[in-house]
Order: structure tokens, then C-alpha cells, then sequence
């Protein structure tokens, strides 16, 4: 991005913002996560994130070009390219876009289940790689032993989960906190907002895996008592997308926001204080975004009913 003279703050912050689109957008290891302790089924939890990681990008975007027309000495310059330099970038790309498309389509479709649906994947990826001459003994190896290594952190994050859960059941911390939210006499609106700024703030100071296997527990009762007008897997389903959003905006909330200390450790050239003005127009999109998924359950939960 310096190279093709784009502005260190903009850079940093579109580059922030943009790193938390994995969170949402399947296959997503913590929707993965919040689907086991909230017993949900993983495949609706990918379809309902679609159309929220598509208007987050959209949003993005709009973002990216109101701060460029506000800003224009932020945004590089460069020759556009011709038609045929596009497309054979395009097509360099649709190989990992089919198996992506592939692996999805089909658990969506009931081709096969998400662990199948991963080996597929695996294959998939291997095959692209062997064909672009990049898979060696070397790099298999590399690649076997990540897998192994990511597995099994995952699997000993959630065995520590379940003797979390288990601890919580015994002592009904939860059953009372829905007991006494209840006896509030708070709207459920008011509820889940208040609950979402807490994750707001969590995600400032606390990766997303942490806050979701310490607080979905505690609070995923509460959510379960509380009535929108949808069945409880519809809410457990909305409220694990809207949970994720707020931690997606934690992130690169000022002053504190993870995200933003990991880019700025990346680029010390570029001052802190650059970052976060121009990340708090992704802040501002974010919020937008949250708030319309909070008053419109349906935009979430669109695919997921059409195709059951």
C-alpha cells in the first residue's frame, strides 16, 4: 500500500477493519465455537452470517470511498490496468473460489456434513497446490503438523469449555442472572443492548475466542428467556451473529482495540493517532450495520428460513 502511495493511517485502518472480516464470514472457527456451546446447527449459523459478512463488505466499501472523497491525498494512484491484465488476474483465483464455493455449497446443500465438508476442502486446496508446483514433501509435512497443532489447541479449548459450562450448571450462576434480569422488569430490547455494549467493550481488551467461551455461557440464558418474537433457535442463531459483530468492533474500537496494536506493531512508521482516525470510519459502519441487524432479525435469519 505505501508502495502505491496510499496514506499510512488509511492504510493501517482499512487493513484493521478488514482482519475482522474472518470472524464472520464461513467457515468461521468461532462460529464453530458458539455452535457447540449453544447446541446450534453449524450449517445455519454459515447461512445466516452470509448476508451480514456481505453488508459488512459493502459497507466497507462505501466506507473506503466517503473517506477517499473527504481525504484524497490518502488514496494512491496508479494506471489502470487493461482488461486482459483483470482477467488473468480473475482467473487466478477462481480455483480457490470453487473449492470455497464447493465446501460451503455443499454442506448448505446436505452433500455432506461440516467435517466432511473440511476434508473436502483439504483436498481441494492440496489438489490446487500440487498443481501450482507448491506442494512438496516439506511443505505437507509443515502443513500436517499445523493442522495437528491448531486441532488440537481447539480441542482442549473446548474439553475446557465444557468443564466451564459443567462448573456453571452446578452453581445455576446463570439460571439465577436470567432469574434476576427477569425480575428487572427490563424491556428485551433493552436487554440485549445493554448485553451488547458488554461485549463491545470485552472486545477491546479480549480476543474473540476468550470472550465467546467465557461469556456466551452466562449470557446465552438470559438471551433464551428473553421474547422476540422468534423460536429459540432463530434467537440463538441472530444473537450469535449479532455477538460476533460487536466483537468484530471491538477490535478496532479506540483506544484499546486489539486489531489496531497488532497493525501498528506492524508499522511503526505510522503514528497510533493516524490509525484511529481513519479506523473510526469503519467503527461508524460497523455500528450501522449492528444497529439495522438489531431492529431487522430477518435480514438474518433470510436464508436460513428460505431454505430450511
Amino acid at each position: 500500500l505505501r508502495r502505491y502511495g496510499y496514506s499510512g493511517g488509511f492504510s493501517t485502518a482499512t487493513l484493521a477493519a478488514g482482519g475482522t472480516l474472518g470472524i464472520l464470514i464461513p467457515p468461521s472457527v468461532i462460529l464453530v465455537i458458539y455452535a457447540i456451546l449453544t447446541e446450534q446447527n453449524i450449517a445455519k449459523l454459515f447461512l445466516a452470517a452470509f448476508i451480514p459478512g456481505i453488508l459488512a463488505a459493502l459497507g466497507y466499501i462505501i466506507t473506503i470511498s466517503i473517506y477517499v472523497r473527504r481525504n484524497p491525498g490518502s488514496a494512491g494512484t496508479r494506471e489502470r490496468q487493461p482488461y486482459s491484465e483483470r482477467w488473468k488476474t480473475m482467473l487466478a483465483i477462481w480455483p480457490v473460489l470453487i473449492v470455497f464455493l464447493s465446501v460451503v455449497g455443499g454442506i448448505y446443500l446436505g452433500v455432506f456434513t461440516p467435517t466432511e465438508g473440511a476434508a473436502v476442502g483439504a483436498f481441494g486446496t492440496g489438489l490446487i497446490a500440487w498443481l501450482n508446483g507448491g506442494l512438496t514433501w516439506k511443505t505437507a509435512m509443515d502443513s500436517f503438523l499445523s493442522t495437528a497443532n491448531s486441532t488440537g489447541m481447539i480441542f482442549f479449548i473446548v474439553l475446557g469449555a465444557g468443564f466451564y459450562n459443567g462448573f456453571l450448571a452446578l452453581s445455576q450462576v446463570p439460571q439465577s442472572l436470567a432469574t434476576w434480569v427477569g425480575e428487572t422488569g427490563l424491556s428485551p430490547w433493552v436487554i440485549l443492548s445493554l448485553i451488547l455494549v458488554l461485549y463491545l467493550i470485552f472486545g477491546c481488551v479480549m480476543d474473540s475466542l476468550s470472550m465467546i467461551l467465557l461469556t456466551v455461557p452466562i449470557f446465552w440464558p438470559i438471551i433464551q428467556t428473553l421474547d422476540f418474537g422468534l423460536t429459540v433457535e432463530e434467537t440463538a442463531i441472530w444473537f450469535g451473529i449479532l455477538v460476533l459483530i460487536v466483537v468484530e468492533v471491538g477490535l478496532i474500537t479506540p483506544p484499546v482495540g486489539m486489531n489496531l496494536f497488532v497493525i501498528n506493531s506492524m508499522d511503526r512508521l505510522t503514528p497510533m493517532v493516524e490509525t484511529y482516525r481513519a479506523v473510526m470510519y469503519f467503527v461508524a459502519s460497523d455500528i450501522i450495520r449492528t444497529i439495522i441487524l438489531v431492529l431487522f432479525p430477518g435480514i438474518t435469519l433470510f436464508l436460513m428460513r428460505v431454505l430450511n
